[in-house]
This record gives C-alpha cells, structure tokens and sequence, in this order.
C-alpha cells in the first residue's frame, strides 16, 4: 500500500483515539516547498544612507532548538543557559553593501554560523554593534562591533550579558562607549526550580480595585520570585570600543538604561519587590534614577513608584504618578516625563487628561510644563526648541490628536490633526526623523523649523499607494513629493536627500519580489540596490484579485482572491478555504474602507491559508469582517449578526464569480480570527469544515476586557455570553479542527480554552480534533510544528471539504 494512504489511514483511526501518539508528518509537496523557500535577507540601512547591512537569517528552528530549558516568570521567556531570551530569530552572518556603487564588503571575524540579534549602528555610523549567542556549552550572549574602517568584527570581552528584558546594550554619543546590562560576578548558582516549598503562595485583596486583563506567564510562587530575581538582576557597565570596563552604580533589576544626548548621565529605571502574581513585570514597582556615566554615581532620584495594581481597565487608563521618563532628543541633558490629571481614568471627567514636564541637567530645579493634553498622551516627536509634536488619543471614539508645541516658546500648544485613527483614507502619515549627531532621532524640518515631512500609507479605494509629502505646519498646506503608483506597491524608507528629494525605497509586484531601490522623485529615476530573487523560482508566487462587494447593510467589504495556477475562466467552482479577522470600528464610513494593495508580492507564512491553491481550492485571504458600533452602541453589542452577515457576503461574492462553490467553504483563523471561526460554526450554515488555532473560545475567562471591548463581564454579561462559542458548543454540528500551542504566551489565549472547548464539544458528540503543538507560543516556529499543522488541517479539508460526498458514502459503508 502506499505511504500517503497509509498515512491517511492512520489519520482517520486517530480520529476516534484517545491521548493517541501521532508522530510528526509533513503535508503534500507543494506546500512543504513554499514553507522551505529562502528567506530574503533583512536589510538594516545606516542613518546616514551610505550603507545597507545584509542580514542572512536563520531557517525555521527544530523542535530540538525550540525545547530547550525555559524559565516563564513575570511576563518573560528566559533561557537559563543563556540568560537572555529564549525565543529568538537570528541572522547568521553580515555583509555590508556600499549605496553609492553597489560594492559588497563580506564583514571579517564572525564566527561560522553566528547566532546575530540587537544590531545598531553608532551615530557617526563608523561601527555597529551586535550581540551574539555563543555556541559553546555556557551559551553565553557577547557583545560584538564592528569597525567599518577595517570591515571587521571583535568581541568586547570583559562582560557577559543580560538580555532578558532585550536589547542590553546603548550606544553613547562619543561613538566609543556602550552602557551595558552585563551579568552579576559571582552571583552563583540559580535557585532550585524543584526545591520543596518552605509555605503555601499567598495573594490577598485589600478592598482596592484592582482588575487586570488576562495575562500569561507570571509568578506563582516565592520559588518563582528568587528564579525572577536571579536572571532579572544585572550589573550597569560601561564598556569602550577599546575594551575598558567600568561598573556603574550597584547590581538591581536593570529593566532599562539610556544615556543622556550628550553622554554624561544615564537615566536608570530598575524592578523592585513587592512582585505580583497577577501582573507583569511592567506593572511592578518602578525606581526611576538619572546617575553619573563619568563616576556612576547617583544624580537624582525621579520617581519610585508603587505596583500598579489598581489602574482601571479601560484602554486610556495610566497608573497616577509620573511615567514615561525619557530624554529630550533634541537638547543635551534635559528629561521629560508625563502625569495624568484626570486619576488615570479616562471615564472621570476633566478638561486636562495629562501634563508633559521636563527638567534640564543638573537637575535640582523645578520642573517646567510643556503642555497640557485634553486627550491622554501617547507619543512626543523632539525637533528642535522651534517645534515638537505631540500625539494624544481618546480610544471611545478611536478620536486621535496631534499638536505642535515651540518647547522654548511656552506655552505653544497648537492643533495640527484632529481625525479618526480609523480613518485611513485621511491618513496624514507619519512624521519623519533622522537621526541627529548624538544618535537620537529627530524631527526633520527646515531651517525655519515651519515644514515637515511626512510618510504615509496612501489609503484609498484602489488600495495602498505610500507617499512623501512635505508640509508647511503653519498654513496646514501639504505638497506631494511622489507616490507608489501600479503596477508597482513601493514603499519610501528613508529621505537621503531634502533638496533633491531623493529616496530609499523597496519596491514589488504581483511577481516580482520586494527589492530596495533608489528614487530620484522629482525626475523618476530608479537604481536598483538589491536583486533578491523570487523566493518560489520558476513558478512563481500565487496571483491575487482583490474583491470589492458589500454586506447586506450596506458596508463596503474585500477580500484577496486566489486561485490555482491552472484554473481558468468557466471552469467548475472549486471547494473553497475562507480566512479572516474581525476589526471593530465607530464608523462604518471607515469600516468600509480598502486596506492593503492589490500590487504586493505575496510571500506565503506558515500560517496563510494561501497554500491550498496549490492543493485545487479558491482561497479568500484576509476576507473584511468588520464589526461596527456607532453613537453609544458598542461594537461586540451585535458581533454574531455582523460577523455572519460579512461571511455570507464573501462566499456569496465568491459564487457569483463562479469560483467558489457555496456547498464547500471551509473557514480558518488564529487566535481572534479562531474564535470568529467557532463563532460562524456556531451561529450559521455556512461552512463544511472549520480550523481554529490558538483561540480563545469562553469569554468569562477574561472577564476584564479582551480585544477591543474595554466592557468588563460584570458590566456587560449578556455581551460576553453571546459571544462565547464556548456557551453553543451544543450548537456546532460542522467539523472543527481545534490547534493550540503548548506554550502559548498570548493574553486571554492559554491552552486551557482550546481544552475546556474540545471537551465542551465532545460531550455533545461533535465532530472534532484537538491538536497541542509542543513547546510553541501563540505564534509557532518549529519546522516540524508546522509542517504537521499543514498536514493536519490538509487532511482535514480533503476530508470535510473536497470530499464530503465520499466521506459520507464511506461512513454508511
């Protein structure tokens, strides 16, 4: 008999089985050929455009890589072998490429399959600076640069470091120091993971408000708070190009250190106890320090904030007190910092929401205001003592506000956007930096500080079309420098000349793959930089047609249409796969709206339906399910009407193109779009089979919040309990395929709700599957993982989909 029967045997007696041992397999040729296809190297462009740095990437890890030892506490996802963490892409290997000529330059002294991650270029863009994780048995994380003098690369030897909270290196301004979060000397062994306990693990409420979304991976016991400490705890350094090594101040939870812009100080925010159990480390108590880079001595204490245990739930809520301490860019030592008016709740009223405060070196003076926000604070763009802009947002009506503020020129508040954030087609784009002398980004403008430049999307009806625009803040009157027009999806990186305009760009097509290029955009002419090839050779990537239709009332919806390379016009309808992931919105004006390009190149991931066009499906990619509240309606108040409604809309678009044959639809999603999918089958007849992986599926197992609805489940039961496909699992009669990582990391999403619902569903004698994917997050990376998830849900659309009829012929048998 052959393998490929016997494999589907034995996938069909699994079906019945219990705890049964399937080993791992792999899908049909033509879909293991697109997970294998070359990566295309990243690319990581020098501030000053002179240079591109090629970054070869590492393949898809083994199960053996993925299952190495792994501490979860407080958030993080620790490797103890290396003390960094353990879920990490790496690049392999470098290779600098020169803009002006194309010249490449391999980089000299790297070991043989480097493990490479945290690469940043100095500010004068003479070195780069690297970790890499040592393949010997310590696995230590070291700290490499690069000297583009001599295009050669040499450990700093002196400190290991300690990577849990990332990055754990930053360049200071002389463009030959490094502050460094290295490990302690001497600290010992870690605690015993197994030890005996010495008590029970206590948690205790004392009559305070203090709910909490649902979080993962956070401490449960006195064991886990010294495991947290022990690879938590790090040593300030600093450390010369040349290899001098100075310790800054004492060992302490270092969640962060950045040096001043002119590289005299160091702003240090440290953890401390009381820990939480319910929490993560970014609510647990916060040390705000500025202290000496020459001497390492304390300058000033900001701020030592408590837990913050009792910030409201609602998405604008912030803790009282300051936060988000950070440097001016524009200016040599000054700090700025934020404080809520309003108590951190955005449901009190109050005129003034947040206050920004700065405070220039030494320190010791009062600290000035910089403005006061009607909406709560979400960023600052530093410019120069002319112009900076700050962004405020109000999520109940997605409302988003930029002003401009002359910080030498108090006070100076001025409007400069007041739009929808939902509302793409208005899009003004993001305002451009670049990076000054001292390494910090700033905003780019003219020499009168009165224009600015912005990137953008380009939102519209025919799709995303990016642009660069120059724009005068005082008049409000905006000039189009260029636009990515079709066939071609072309996106602008970076502005390497004002005054000629000319661009860095990347650039595609429907075949052709993402390649950079340089845009002289008041003449048009291109330069290539890269060659990339297709990834998928001769036969190219799948084609796409974006559809444009309507749901019954009235919003405008797409979908990316894919068909199989042999498919031609008049043929039969095809059994269809059909994937998506519902977006709420306060308008259905912006509900409507087209989002992505119909030019892109479509480079398939291991979690895209796109792959079964090569097995004879239509698929229906990214198909718009929005769910719209306006006014005082919420959104989720009518999700099951709409979501079924949006799905309808799709298949019914599919089959008057004669394309998609309604009797055979298949639906899929991950994570939100897993529980829309045990939602469509719970609540329409719509579909012959569905896949969900790694949803969440009881809404009351995260009663503070989950997606977009800030609602608790106290305050709005009926809500969480209609959407609960958990609630209907009677109710589902289509055949589920239900995917869940081992390990999944992702709020709301742990493995116990795939659990709870297979049960629930079982019970009631449906037709489904419960796949646990060893070691994997809520993403999954393992080649082996993913290879057996295609096959899976391969089998299972063959089975349910593709072949109803005989499945049904062979059951009466």
């Amino acid at each position: 008999m052959k393998k490929h029967v016997l494999l589907g045997l034995m996938w069909v007696a699994s079906l019945v089985a219990v705890g049964q041992d399937v080993p791992y397999q792999t899908p049909p040729k033509a879909i293991a050929d697109w997970v294998d296809a070359p990566q295309t190297p990243r690319v990581n462009l020098s501030s000053d455009g002179k240079w591109m740095l090629l970054l070869p990437m590492q393949d898809m890890p083994s199960i053996a890589d993925l299952s190495q030892p792994e501490f979860r506490l407080a958030g993080l996802r620790i490797n103890p072998r290396t003390n960094g963490p353990s879920r990490v892409s790496f690049a392999t290997g470098m290779m600098l490429r020169r803009v002006e000529d194309g010249k490449d330059l391999a980089v000299l002294g790297l070991p043989q399959q480097a493990r490479i991650s945290d690469v940043t270029w100095s500010p004068d863009n003479s070195k780069i600076a690297l970790t890499l994780t040592s393949a010997a048995a310590e696995g230590r994380i070291e700290l490499w640069v690069v000297d583009l003098a001599t295009v050669s690369a040499k450990r700093l030897a002196g400190v290991t470091l300690n990577s849990v909270f990332g990055k754990p290196y930053e360049w200071v301004s002389d463009n030959e120091t490094l502050i460094v979060r290295g490990l302690v000397a001497g600290r010992g062994a870690a605690p015993s993971a197994t030890a005996a306990p010495t008590g029970p693990a206590v948690q205790e409420s004392t009559g305070k408000k203090s709910g909490a979304r649902t979080y993962q991976d956070l401490l449960k016991s006195p064991t886990d708070e010294r495991l947290f400490e022990h690879f938590a705890t790090s040593q300030l350094v600093k450390i010369t190009v040349g290899g001098k090594v100075q310790p800054l101040g004492q060992p302490a939870i270092i969640q962060s250190a950045e040096p001043s812009p002119n590289g005299k100080y160091v702003l240090v925010k440290t953890r401390h106890r009381p820990f939480s159990y319910t929490l993560p480390v970014s609510s647990f108590p916060l040390k705000v320090d500025v202290i000496d880079l020459v001497t390492g001595d304390l300058v000033k204490t900001l701020d030592d904030l408590p837990l913050a245990d009792n910030v409201p739930t609602s998405f604008d809520a912030v803790p009282t007190g300051a936060r988000a301490h950070d440097w001016r860019a524009d200016a040599p030592a000054t700090l700025y910092w934020v404080e809520a008016q309003d108590g951190g709740d955005p449901k009190a009223t109050a005129a003034v929401r947040d206050k920004i405060f700065t405070l220039p070196a030494p320190f010791s003076g009062k600290a000035e205001e910089l403005a006061a926000l009607p909406l709560r604070f979400d960023d600052i763009i530093w410019g120069n003592n002319n112009i900076a802009l700050v962004s405020t947002s109000r999520w109940a009506d997605r409302k988003e506000v930029t002003y401009t503020v002359s910080p030498g020129a108090l006070p100076s508040l001025a409007m400069l956007f007041d739009r929808s954030a939902q509302d793409k087609y208005h899009a003004p784009g993001t305002p451009y930096t670049k990076r000054n002398a001292q390494g910090q980004y700033v905003l780019a403008t003219d020499s009168k500080s009165q224009t600015i430049y912005l990137i953008g999307a380009g939102a519209s009806p025919e799709g995303d079309r990016p642009f660069v625009d120059e724009l005068d803040v005082k008049t409000k009157v905006s000039k189009r420098w260029w636009r990515s027009e079709a066939p071609f999806y072309e996106v602008p990186l970076a502005i390497l000349d004002f005054d000629k305009q000319r661009l860095l760009t990347r650039r595609e097509s429907v075949d052709q793959a993402p390649n950079y290029y340089l845009r002289d955009a008041r003449s048009g002419k291109l330069t290539a930089l890269t060659k990339f090839p297709n990834p998928y050779g001769a036969a190219g990537a799948p084609k796409k047609q974006v559809l444009h239709y309507k749901r019954a009332d009235g919003v405008d919806l797409t979908a990316n249409l894919y068909l199989p390379a042999n498919h031609k016009p008049g043929d039969a309808p095809l059994p269809t796969l059909m994937e998506a992931y519902p977006v709420e919105f306060k308008d259905k004006k912006n509900a409507g709206q087209v989002s992505g390009s119909p030019y892109t190149f479509t480079r398939v991931g291991y979690g895209s339906p796109i792959f079964w066009v090569t097995q004879g499906y239509a698929v229906l990619q990214g198909a718009s399910i929005p769910i719209v509240g306006e006014g005082d309606k919420e959104p989720n108040d009518t999700y099951t009407e709409q979501l079924v409604a949006s799905a309808k809309a799709a298949i019914d678009e599919g089959k008057r193109l004669g394309v998609v044959d309604p009797s055979r639809v298949a639906v899929m999603g991950h994570s939100y779009g897993a529980f829309m999918t045990a939602n469509l089958l719970a609540h329409s007849d719509l579909f012959k089979a569905g896949i969900a992986r790694s949803g969440a599926y009881n809404r009351t197992l995260t009663p503070f919040g989950f997606q977009g609805e800030e609602r608790t489940y106290w305050e709005a039961p009926e809500v969480y309990n209609a959407m609960s496909p958990f609630n209907f699992a009677n109710k589902i009669k289509t055949p589920i395929l239900l995917i869940h990582g081992e390990l999944d990391n992702n709020s709301g999403t742990f493995p116990i709700q795939t659990e709870r619902f297979y049960n629930a569903l079982k019970g009631h004698g449906a037709t489904a599957r419960y796949v646990v994917l060893p070691a994997e997050s809520h993403g999954y990376a393992a080649r082996e993982n993913i290879m057996h998830m295609l096959w899976e849900m391969n089998a299972w659309l063959d089975k349910y989909v593709k072949m109803p009829a005989a499945t049904s012929a062979n059951a009466a048998n």
